[in-house]
């Protein structure tokens, strides 16, 4: 009796360990500012796995390159912006109104984030460029001369005169998408 009672204790503190963390996780954040956060959270776990990757400071691999690239996608362009109705500023968010004020600006970057992630999943097999194992540069233009953005059409979805991102290596794709990220968040989040 007393075992079961001990391992029903050790069950029943575990369980409340779990949701005590998952309620404080974001500052104890509820509703769709929770689910945003959360969201956020998937984004930035991928990023921490793909960064060193990128980098060349751990082994390339390309089927992860491609998992946390569409781990991204999942949580961006009308998945991002569909948890930011207006006025969703309870705290502990760290959205700024600025993205209310300026709705077709934030609703661009998180489709080109969603452009580049499904750009990286799909240039997963490129490698990396200092690895000797990427398309030259040549290639990577795909015979074309101007801006890698293609003007003001990025991340517009099918029909962005946008460079083949799966044409390039993938640390190219992967820095693109990062200033996707540092724009969204200069812009949008409050500082820390």
């Amino acid at each position: 009796m007393k075992t079961e009672n001990l391992f029903l204790g050790v069950v029943v503190a575990s369980v409340l360990a779990v949701a005590t963390q998952s309620v404080f996780a974001h500052g104890g954040a509820t509703g769709v500012v929770k689910e945003r956060m959360d969201g956020m959270g998937v984004m930035k776990e991928a990023m921490k796995v793909l960064t060193p990757m990128m980098r060349g400071q751990v082994d390339y691999d390309a089927s992860v390159v491609r998992e946390r690239s569409e781990d991204i996608s999942r949580h961006a362009g009308e998945a991002l912006t569909k948890l930011f109705p207006e006025g969703s500023l309870d705290a502990p968010s760290e959205a700024k109104p600025e993205i209310w004020q300026d709705w077709e600006a934030f609703s661009a970057l998180a489709d080109q984030l969603r452009v580049m992630a499904d750009g990286l999943a799909k240039a997963s097999e490129n490698g990396l460029m200092m690895a000797g194992d990427a398309p030259a540069v040549g290639e990577m233009m795909g015979g074309q001369s101007g801006s890698m953005m293609g003007g003001s059409k990025m991340g517009t979805g099918a029909g962005t005169d946008m460079m083949d991102l799966s044409q390039m290596p993938a640390d190219g794709v992967f820095t693109l998408m990062g200033q996707v990220c540092s724009a969204c968040h200069t812009r949008f989040r409050v500082k820390k």
